[in-house]
């Protein structure tokens, strides 16, 4: 296994024409809204059932949105490739602030972790404001929220999340990626 060397997004661009293989490790909600136009998608949550495919000697590099997912999994993603691996530093966001191209498209659904987040804080909020003005028994809805989201980020299982990904615009986004 060798280890994974951080690249800067210009460094990149011309690993990539040279035939190095770009590999998005966000889940495919994420993918599917804004990309890389090379990358080619798999999750590091599917690390472990399946390797991605990558040519024989192939350099590989690894990317996320913001550098944090490919530093967390570095040992995980240089043990899947054969070849020379590579970290995007900075990720997709390092990618943007070069300069470089990325394909949009705003007819996904924003991500499954700020749905996520726009869900609790409307559920926080309106069961406040109703404990404080309709009856004390709606501060049940915040406390039950809080609940789930210290269960979620100590478990690493978000009941929210599954729920939401549930929905028909979210079950078509992943579809579709």
């Amino acid at each position: 296994m060798s280890q994974l060397q951080s690249i800067t997004p210009q460094r990149a661009a011309e690993l990539l024409r040279g035939g190095a293989k770009l590999i998005d490790i966000r889940e495919a909600d994420e993918h599917a809204r804004e990309r890389i136009s090379q990358a080619h998608h798999h999750a590091a949550s599917a690390l472990d059932r399946k390797a991605p495919a990558c040519d024989e000697g192939q350099a590989v590099i690894f990317h996320c949105r913001s550098g944090a997912r490919t530093a967390a999994h570095a040992a995980r993603l240089a043990a899947a490739i054969k070849g020379q691996g590579y970290v995007l530093e900075g990720g997709l966001d390092a990618w943007k602030r070069a300069g470089l191209p990325v394909v949009v498209d705003r007819g996904q659904p924003i991500d499954l972790q700020r749905q996520v987040q726009i869900a609790a804080g409307a559920l926080i909020l309106g069961g406040s404001l109703l404990g404080f003005f309709v009856a004390p028994a709606f501060f049940a809805v915040p406390l039950f929220v809080g609940a789930g989201l210290l269960f979620a980020g100590v478990s690493g299982f978000c009941g929210m999340a599954k729920l939401l990904m549930r929905l028909p615009w979210n079950r078509r986004a992943v579809a579709r990626s």
